[in-house]
């Protein structure tokens, strides 16, 4: 008798898994969803390996194409190396940007596609995640627009880290630039954290080429031939020199007495550098220009005329 009970038992015990095991619902908890949630996960990672993959080798390209192109226009190996570290960076930025954005879609999809095979409603997940951005939205819209500005800098290639502008009063060189914030390191050693949202302006000193201007003031006595002739020898000379000779790209352009007045008159000089050097062109140019005008016994000042005719008279 208790074998008999005994030998029910364990057939109902296996009609009962074997009811269980032929559930749809069972098949559809054990086999069909761990698959589909593993599909999910094979399909995330392929399409994040396939857009990182996408997204490196058209950087790579675009590096490789700006580099010809480049080469191509005839500048010098400095500014093409400048150039080329430029256009890098922003392509590396732009990148790692891109990549970023793709994850976070590419995930979000696979996370809510998981949920909706554990049986979890999305659909109220979505809703509430749109009024959530919205909300987000209208209280970070400062923090909205650094962002956007900062993708359009680097798209347009406005500026980039190592170049020299200014935004508003302040003028500097650009050590650090995210999406955000633009850190410019001014010529007294400041550290200026700007936000990309309040970059209405801003004039680049190193886009391309740069452009050293000169002023050089002589008495009105002065011979103005002479001035403009000495002026402009001694550039053409200075441009050779070792100390500046890799920042010209140009040869010096006088343009002439620019500015006349009873005191004084001021001659204009031109050359065009390399992107940011024009302040080392000009110091240099000034020191080697004033020193010749000086040799050739040029009247800087009225005082200087005052002291050479009293040396003619006293010479009388």
């Amino acid at each position: 008798m208790e074998t008999q009970d005994a030998s029910q038992k364990v057939d109902e015990a296996v009609t009962g898994i074997s009811a269980w095991w032929n559930n749809p619902e069972t098949h559809e908890m054990l086999i069909e969803r761990p698959i589909k949630i593993l599909l999910i996960l094979i399909v995330a990672m392929v399409l994040n390996w396939l857009a990182n993959k996408i997204i490196r080798r058209t950087t790579h390209h675009g590096i490789e194409r700006s580099q010809a192109l480049i080469t191509v226009e005839g500048r010098s190996e400095q500014q093409v190396r400048a150039q080329q570290l430029r256009r890098e960076q922003r392509l590396t930025t732009l990148s790692n940007v891109g990549r970023s954005v793709a994850a976070i879609v590419i995930w979000a999809w696979a996370v809510l596609a998981i949920l909706d095979q554990l049986g979890v409603n999305v659909a109220p997940l979505i809703a509430s995640a749109g009024v959530v951005g919205v909300a987000i939205g209208f209280g970070a819209q400062s923090l909205v627009k650094d962002f956007f500005s900062g993708m359009f800098i680097l798209i347009e290639n406005q500026f980039g880290v190592g170049d020299t502008i200014q935004v508003g009063d302040v003028v500097g060189d650009v050590e650090e630039m995210t999406l955000r914030i633009t850190t410019l390191r001014d010529i007294d050693g400041a550290l200026w954290y700007i936000r990309n949202g309040d970059i209405d302006q801003v004039g680049n000193h190193s886009a391309r080429f740069s452009t050293a201007r000169l002023q050089i003031p002589v008495s009105v006595m002065a011979d103005p031939d002479k001035v403009s002739a000495t002026i402009e020898a001694t550039a053409k000379r200075a441009i050779h020199d070792e100390p500046i000779r890799d920042l010209v790209m140009g040869e010096p352009e006088m343009l002439g007495a620019s500015e006349f007045n009873p005191t004084y008159v001021s001659f204009r000089l031109a050359v065009k550098t390399m992107p940011g050097q024009q302040w080392t062109v000009a110091r240099y140019l000034n020191h080697r220009i004033l020193k010749d005008l000086h040799s050739e016994d040029v009247v800087l000042t009225a005082m200087d005329s005052v002291l050479v005719e009293l040396k003619e008279n006293n010479g009388n």
